[in-house]
Parts: structure tokens; C-alpha cells; sequence
């Protein structure tokens, strides 16, 4: 896929090499954006299978349904760095990476001698980024960390409670995925300025600093002050109204958002339905007023069909949607071939380069088998046959992955 100035479109990163030492969701995800923007990839597994090769049902015993996308544009490496000659070979793979990413524990990178400094002293320019769940200066930066843990810790929990009476957590790994994220813009950055400098850098992306700032954008409010003018808790999000409307055959989910599309709404209304108009006359009414807002629009909003409020609302120009099942989110993903798993739903890169539509060009790689790439990776940085046999029959190179 070629742009009209002759480059090769949504691949920025293209010729950026990328070692890849993080596990379960957060790094791998990181490392997928990063693939999926045009670095090169090389993703060490060690003794078990990774967790998101396990996670869920799967056509392959070493590929689940999360995996088939999330490991894509990667090659896979065995190695053991806890072993000696493990370690030795991970720093010479490390050596020809422009990029290091890890979530591997402070303590235990300390113990592998796989610190920033150690890579730095293999290659002085690299972008070395580590995740954990607390900032490594902090008491807890050797706690373990999962995403709900951090969900439970950062306020999203106590959001559930106010606005429904119990803590609880979003039914998805969101902060893994935050943090995916974040670390995915926090190297751009860093390649950036390299490329400007000629400077590495040290990056640290602590899930519970980031999942803090994220939810504290609104979540902050009157408190944020100093001294505070209010309680913290953005309001109109906290209403327990604010949740899928159901109509006379199904669900919806409008938000009217301006005082327009109130109008819209209530005039579409049985007349037993009058609402003061006071209530969303301005922006701050109808914050102040969303809660009393919301339970007037669930009632509104079972006198007609979907088909009957979708058609009203297109012509209002009134925010509203069908409520989609996620296996009908599924259903929308184009079908792709895995070499080794067969045919399975890919889900295509979001972001769009050079006014391509097709993004699933960014794809290059389908998701590795385990070690899939163990020789290749190692020639390339001059490991010969018969060192790569001592490494195996050392166990610097595992045997066949155990399912943890």
C-alpha cells in the first residue's frame, strides 16, 4: 500500500526492531500497536505458555482466540533469562533493537541483570520502557498488579458505588489496555526525540499513575481546587440513570446532550411527559439536572419501538445508537488464514494512514507458534548452528512450552 508521495502507507515505524519481554495483555498490546504501525517485533517466551495464549478457547493449543490478534506482527523467540547463557543471548538479541519493553518485576529485572542500565551498556541509544503496577521508587513497587487490582485501587471501583450502591469493575481489562497505550505513545515520543538527539531513554509507566490520571480527568471535578468548591465524582456520569434505555421492543441508548435535542426528545413525547423546560436550558442545568433528566428520558423512551426512535433521532440529529452484542461486533470482522490455526476473525488496526481504508494491509505477520523464530532471530545477530544446538541442549533455550 503505497501513499501519492511514494511512501509506504501505515508504516511509520518501519525498520524500528523492538524486543519485546512483557507478558499477559498490557506489553503485548503495547508491542501490537507498535507492530501494527510497522516495527519489527521480537517477543522472548520462556518456560510456560504466555497467559493470553491460554486465555480463552483457541483452534490451536498455543493460540487462543486473543492471541490470534494480539500476537500478530511478531516473531517469536525461546529463551530462558534467567540462565546465563539465556541472558547472554537475549543482550546480543538486544544489542540490534532500537526498543526494549518489559512489565518483568524490578526485583527480578534486578536479579537478570535486564535494567536499563545492563541494556543501555548493549545499546547506548535504545528506548528501554518498563511497566509495573506502582512507580519503582514507591513502598509497592514490587507488588504484583492485575488489572482489577489496579481498577480497585485508582477509583474505578468506588465510581460503581456511587453510582449504583456497590463497588464493582468494568467488564473489561480496560487499564491493561490504558497502559498499553500509554507505553505505545510514550516510545513514539522516545524515537522521536532520539531521532533529533541521538539519546535513548528510560521510560516507566506505572499502571496505577496511569489509570489515576486517566479517571481523574473528570472524576477530579470540584475537588480538584484548592481549596475544593465540591466533592470529587463528575455527576452527570455518577447518575444511576446513566445506563442503555429500554424501548417498547428492545434497547437503545440516546444522549441528549444540548438543549436542542432535549427538545427533540420531549416533543416527541406523550403530553403526560412535561418537562420543565428550565431543567436543560443551559449546560450546566443539565448537568446539575441529569440525573432527574435521564429517568425522564427511560420513560419517554418505552413508548416506541428502536426502529421508530433510531428513525426520529437520524432526522433530530439527537446522539443515539442500537445497543451491538459483542458477538455481533465478531460477526463485522473480516476473516483472515492463520498458517497453523486456520481460518479465524482478525481484528483490523484502527488508525487509517494516507486515507486507507483497508488497514488490515498493516498486518504483515500472522501470530507466531512458541519459538517459532528462535534460529532466525539468533543467526541474525551471529549465532551459528552449533551454538544455537549448546543453548538448547543447556536449557538457555526451553523445551516445549508447560501450560502454566
Amino acid at each position: 500500500m503505497v501513499n501519492a508521495q511514494g511512501d509506504v502507507a501505515g508504516v511509520p515505524l518501519d525498520g524500528v526492531r523492538v524486543l519485546d519481554l512483557t507478558t499477559v495483555v498490557m506489553g503485548p498490546y503495547a508491542t501490537q500497536i507498535l507492530g501494527d504501525l510497522g516495527a519489527e517485533v521480537i517477543v522472548v517466551e520462556g518456560t510456560t505458555l504466555e497467559t493470553n495464549r491460554v486465555m480463552g478457547p483457541g483452534p490451536h493449543p498455543q493460540l487462543s482466540g486473543t492471541s490470534l490478534n494480539l500476537m500478530r506482527n511478531k516473531r517469536s523467540l525461546r529463551l530462558d533469562f534467567k540462565h546465563p547463557a539465556g541472558r547472554d543471548a537475549l543482550l546480543a538479541v538486544a544489542a540490534t533493537c532500537d526498543v526494549v519493553v518489559t512489565n518483568v518485576r524490578p526485583s527480578a529485572l534486578a536479579r537478570a541483570g535486564l535494567r536499563y542500565e545492563d541494556l543501555a551498556a548493549a545499546r547506548p541509544d535504545v528506548v528501554y520502557c518498563e511497566a509495573h503496577g506502582w512507580p519503582t521508587d514507591s513502598e509497592r513497587a514490587d507488588d504484583p498488579a492485575y488489572d482489577d487490582v489496579i481498577q480497585a485501587g485508582t477509583g474505578v471501583a468506588d465510581a460503581f458505588r456511587r453510582q449504583t450502591g456497590t463497588p464493582s469493575l468494568v467488564p473489561t481489562i480496560f487499564v491493561d489496555k490504558l497502559c498499553g497505550l500509554t507505553i505505545a505513545y510514550a516510545i513514539v515520543a522516545a524515537l522521536f526525540r532520539r531521532e533529533r538527539t541521538g539519546r535513548g531513554e528510560r521510560i516507566e509507566v506505572p499502571m496505577s499513575a496511569t489509570a489515576a490520571s486517566f479517571v481523574l480527568v473528570e472524576h477530579g471535578a470540584g475537588a480538584i481546587p484548592e481549596p475544593p468548591v465540591g466533592a470529587a465524582g463528575y455527576s452527570r456520569i455518577l447518575s444511576p440513570h446513566r445506563r442503555p434505555q429500554q424501548t417498547a421492543d428492545g434497547w437503545i441508548h440516546v444522549l441528549p446532550y444540548s438543549r436542542a435535542h432535549y427538545e427533540s426528545v420531549f416533543a416527541a413525547a406523550p403530553p403526560e411527559f412535561g418537562v420543565d423546560p428550565a431543567l436543560y436550558g443551559s449546560g450546566r442545568a443539565r448537568i446539575d439536572n441529569a440525573d432527574l433528566l435521564y429517568g425522564q428520558l427511560h420513560a419517554v423512551l418505552a413508548t416506541r419501538t428502536t426502529a421508530a426512535w433510531m428513525d426520529y433521532f437520524r432526522e433530530q440529529g439527537v446522539p443515539a445508537t442500537e445497543i451491538t452484542t459483542l458477538d455481533e461486533l465478531v460477526d463485522r470482522l473480516p476473516v483472515a488464514e492463520h498458517p497453523a490455526a486456520g481460518a479465524y476473525r482478525q481484528i483490523p488496526p484502527p488508525v487509517r494512514f494516507g486515507g486507507a481504508t483497508d488497514t488490515t494491509a498493516a498486518i504483515r505477520r500472522p501470530a507466531p507458534l512458541v519459538g517459532e523464530h528462535t534460529e532466525e532471530v539468533l543467526a541474525e545477530v551471529g549465532f551459528d548452528a552449533e551454538q544455537i544446538a549448546g543453548l538448547r541442549a543447556s536449557g538457555a533455550i526451553p523445551p516445549d512450552p508447560l501450560d502454566r
